[in-house]
């Protein structure tokens, strides 16, 4: 969705037209939905936390700048309510146990059940150990890979729902790849 369209759609939002949400939900809600279960690793608490972001935006939309994107603000209060989510289970609860990110990534390659059973049981391997190496992460990191590689955002708009310089998250991806990589090398 272009810039302009979520502007005009907030603006009718604010101007009393409740229902013109439903499109910003609906534009934005698998993205939303994808982050959560990217960090969280569980439908149920991905799902939870996709409605929680939209009803907390919808609810705080009164703060929200028009001069700036939607989307960008929409993921900065995703990310806030994950974070704080993620902190709870770190409290009550074994983290490291919890807060896998899931091993049904597809790095571009497509199997459709034909191929060699070899070659897919090690990219499943591979697979593996990269999803342990990623749940290593520091959270700043891992946030930063997810939004990079699994939900393919700009560093630009990266920066945005961060909150931080673009340089900044360049150099959180680049020292999460080397750790990544790091880890790679040690399984």
């Amino acid at each position: 969705m272009e810039p302009n369209q979520e502007r005009d759609i907030v603006l009718r939002v604010l101007g009393g037209e409740r229902e013109a949400y439903a499109l910003l939900v609906d534009e934005y809600k698998g993205q939303i939905f994808n982050l959560a279960y990217r960090m969280t690793g569980s439908y149920e608490d991905a799902s939870d936390l996709a409605q929680e972001t939209f009803a907390r935006a919808y609810a705080n939309l009164k703060k929200f700048h028009t001069d700036r994107r939607f989307f960008t603000w929409l993921y900065t209060v995703s990310l806030n309510i994950i974070r704080n989510h993620l902190k709870k289970i770190v409290l009550f609860r074994e983290a490291s146990d919890k807060m896998v990110l899931g091993t049904d990534v597809n790095f571009g390659t497509d199997h459709d059940g034909a191929g060699n059973p070899e070659e897919r049981l090690l990219e499943t391997e591979q697979l593996a150990k990269l999803v342990t190496c990623l749940r290593k992460l520091p959270l700043d990191q891992r946030e930063a890979v997810i939004l990079r590689f699994y939900q393919g955002l700009p560093f630009a708009e990266m920066a945005g729902i961060l909150e931080i310089t673009e340089s900044a998250v360049k150099m959180r991806v680049y020292r999460a790849l080397e750790k990544l990589k790091k880890g790679m090398a040690k399984q």
